[in-house]
């Protein structure tokens, strides 16, 4: 009884409070390596980056080992309205623009040898491609400001594209055959590398068209999400080779594909061989839990403003990183993010690490998996456990209240049921096409929620005014 009031009396004390500067630590890590490299001339410093990300993080991932605690969710609400966290993700950004400023100016005006200018690339551009996550956090926020820093952030690696795809696509469609960031079983990540950066692009130009084709424009606008983000980094590669000479412009284009194949093989370990099922109704059951891998490794959460406790994130996708949870049934990677990239990097080894896991995930239901269509009968074939078949369930209704599309009162105003967005139809949503007066049924039913595409038309909740 006295344990139970203590308990309740006292606020509870986010305990990594300050461990959270890790993350923008790194540029000025970064920042660090570069001027070691040019004071000295070292070339083993200009290799800084790569020996952080594949050496010294997995190193201390296994050192210091996991944290499993989350927060209650009593604290969530404080969580959300800190504004220190917000500036823990800005703090990020004005660092990794100065060190790739910094780079570009080295490699333009420094005679080196090529080792010491392709380990410069993969630094700064480890630098970068760790930056995507700082604009994936800011790209699930709702406020304008927060929306174009992402933007901006992503502008160094050139991959504004990621603004538009992540959120109204991968997000829609993860962990299913049409999500071209969703890796299958028995794909390489070099054969998922070009499916997905071409996949990608194609995707969020499709994405931007539809959305601007309901407003009555065409795609060719500076509307266009996609041309204000490829805008920024062609004004800041374009003003970088314009000031330091062509010679600029290959390492910057380098660094940007390096980092960008970062953020690729985190995607491509986050949801390896995981899958949908599809209800009666022919739609995707709902994205849980079970359809991310995850690790609760301390170092590299506290440097990735904690990505790898990834299931939470898609199902609540404007939540903070601060705020993020640990769920017992979701699918646990043998070690952190970090440690997987190099197994990753190596087919054979990745297989025999992974294959396992995805099997024992299904309970060796193998069919149940999603796999590259080309091995499925090879895979299926070789399963060692294929003897009892496991029916999943599909998630029922929510149970918040009568799904929208049910609703024919005159009901005017209708919420998603994951995070809250309420469309009204007096108001209407502009930047998706659909001005004020749209009526509800007007709507095509797989119109994803534009603030956190998890959930679609149907799955709305009618509000009683």
């Amino acid at each position: 009884m006295t344990t139970t009031t203590l308990q309740t009396a006292t606020p509870w004390v986010d305990g990594k409070r300050y461990l959270w500067l890790l993350s923008p630590l790194l540029p000025l890590l970064g920042l660090f390596i570069l001027a070691v490299y040019q004071y000295t001339g070292w070339g083993i410093a200009a290799w800084g980056g790569p020996l952080l990300v594949y050496a010294i993080i997995p190193l201390l991932d296994w050192l210091i080992g996991t944290d499993q605690n989350n927060p209650p969710e009593s604290a969530v609400a404080q969580l959300e309205d800190d504004k220190y966290y917000r500036f823990i993700v800005y703090a990020y950004i004005p660092s990794q623009f100065i060190l790739t400023v910094w780079g570009a100016w080295l490699v333009a005006t420094h005679d080196m040898p090529a080792w010491h200018w392709i380990g410069l690339v993969l630094s700064v551009g480890a630098v970068n491609g760790i930056a995507i996550n700082t604009g994936h956090e800011l790209s699930h926020k709702r406020d304008a400001v927060g929306r174009w820093m992402a933007k901006l952030t992503l502008a160094p690696v050139a991959y504004g594209h990621f603004f538009t795809e992540h959120v109204r696509g991968h997000h829609k469609n993860v962990a299913t055959p049409e999500d071209p960031a969703s890796s299958k079983m028995g794909e390489s990540f070099w054969a998922f590398l070009p499916r997905t950066m071409i996949g990608s692009v194609v995707s969020a130009w499709h994405i931007e068209k539809e959305r601007l084709a309901r407003q009555g424009k065409g795609v060719w606008t500076l509307q266009n999400d996609n041309l204000q983000a490829w805008a920024l980094t062609v004004v800041f590669f374009g003003g970088l080779t314009a000031w330091l000479g062509w010679a600029a412009l290959p390492w910057l284009l380098l660094q940007a594909f390096y980092g960008a194949s970062l953020l690729e093989v985190i995607n491509y370990i986050e949801h390896y061989g995981l899958l949908r099922q599809k209800g009666k109704d022919g739609r995707y059951v709902r994205c849980s839990p079970e359809h991310s891998w995850n690790s609760n490794q301390i170092v590299t959460n506290l440097f990735l403003y904690q990505l790898q406790r990834h299931s939470d994130h898609h199902a609540h996708p404007t939540r903070s990183f601060q705020a993020l949870r640990h769920f017992e049934e979701s699918p646990q990677l043998p070690s952190g993010y970090a440690s997987m990239l190099i197994p990753a990097y190596i087919p054979p080894l990745w297989f025999r690490q992974m294959d396992p896991l995805v099997a024992a995930h299904y309970k060796g239901d193998l069919s149940l998996a999603n796999i590259l269509p080309s091995k499925r009968e090879k895979i299926l074939a070789s399963a060692l456990n294929r003897a009892q078949t496991f029916n999943h369930a599909v998630d029922g209704p929510i149970p918040a209240g009568a799904p929208a599309h049910a609703q024919t009162d005159g009901t005017a105003r209708y919420q998603c049921s994951d995070c809250g967005y309420i469309y009204d139809e007096r108001k209407g949503c502009p930047q998706e096409g659909f001005p004020p007066g749209t009526r509800w049924t007007l709507i095509p039913d797989s119109w994803p929620c534009p603030d956190c595409a998890v959930r679609e038309k149907v799955d709305f909740v009618a509000l009683k005014d």
